[in-house]
């Protein structure tokens, strides 16, 4: 028994924050500033109603539509997110709820910007194993809500988003391979140091960020664990259609692609649009190139992800 993709979804806040929006807000940058730098020109940003679930629940919506599976017949639900809507229960039995799938397991994933690399992996063994027929993961965001409006070194980086999949059990490997890693040693890389005590935040509720640490870091485990799962597929790096690395820095994302002999034509990107989504940007990026038709049956899709923790990961899969 093998998995395969048989449905994507996302959805993006009605509301769009373009960098010059930042700096007449008061953000001490310029939209060159972030444009050279980062690649972003705009970012998604909640209305103050709406919850992480809610995210997911769009999008889950749209994945199960094109799957043609009814939300009673999901097994397994897996919601990748660093901004739960409360401490617990998790995010996906909220989502669960509103779903209207009840019974199968429930649970969310934090590994940050590789989150749904990681809940793709863990569907993906649970569906080749036969412990659940199909899987639903989703990635949704809201960074707005952890981010220092004034400072620039972060603000400018991030929106808010949700992507989704639906899994199926396949005759033909559609997830040919995973691979997931972690180096706690780098928690401070990147974090939010804040918790909740006593009914306080205690620490900094805010994301902070060592941007040229986690730059050297994420150009090289991206392109190791690429490498290391099409030696599991038993592929060369030829065989890659599209690279769907996750949506942080174009630079980042540019330098992953040159060691991996990839040309920038077959990237797919929507960081300029999107910013950094964290565990919601592979698949927003993936269902925007399966709608668009850029994606087809029979190519080899490479996902990467990399994120605080620090933890990576990559998902190789078979379209179709």
């Amino acid at each position: 028994m093998h998995s395969r993709i048989a449905g994507t979804g996302r959805y993006l806040p009605a509301r769009v924050l373009t960098n010059d929006d930042l700096a007449r807000q008061g953000v001490d940058t310029t939209d060159e500033w972030v444009r050279t730098r980062t690649g972003i020109r705009q970012r998604h940003v909640v209305a103050d109603d709406e919850m992480a679930s809610d995210l997911a629940l769009a999008a889950s919506r749209q994945a199960l539509a094109a799957a043609g599976i009814a939300a009673a017949d999901v097994d397994l639900i897996i919601v990748a997110t660093t901004t739960p809507d409360m401490i617990f229960p998790s995010t996906a039995c909220i989502l669960q709820d509103k779903l209207g799938a009840h019974g199968g397991p429930a649970f969310d994933v934090q590994a940050v910007c590789s989150g749904f690399v990681y809940g793709l992996a863990i569907a993906d063994g649970m569906v080749r194993s036969g412990a659940v027929r199909n899987a639903l993961v989703a990635g949704a965001e809201i960074y707005s809500r952890i981010l220092d409006w004034s400072d620039r070194k972060t603000c400018v980086l991030f929106g808010d988003g949700a992507g989704a999949v639906v899994l199926v059990p396949s005759r033909e490997p559609g997830v040919l391979a995973t691979r997931l890693h972690a180096d706690g040693s780098h928690h401070a890389m990147l974090c939010v140091p804040g918790q909740v005590r006593d009914g306080a935040v205690v620490g900094s509720p805010y994301v902070h960020m060592d941007g040229q640490a986690v730059f050297k870091f994420a150009v090289r485990v991206l392109t190791e664990v690429a490498d290391e799962t099409l030696a599991a597929a038993a592929l060369p790096r030829s065989a890659i259609d599209w690279l769907i690395p996750h949506q942080a820095n174009l630079r980042i994302m540019d330098a992953t692609a040159r060691r991996l002999d990839i040309p920038p034509e077959r990237v797919v990107v929507t960081v300029d649009r999107h910013a950094n989504t964290s565990a919601a940007s592979i698949p927003l990026a993936l269902d925007e190139a399966v709608r668009d038709g850029r994606i087809r049956p029979g190519q080899h899709v490479m996902m990467l992800g990399v994120g605080g923790g620090f933890t990576w990961g990559s998902a190789l899969v078979r379209w179709g």
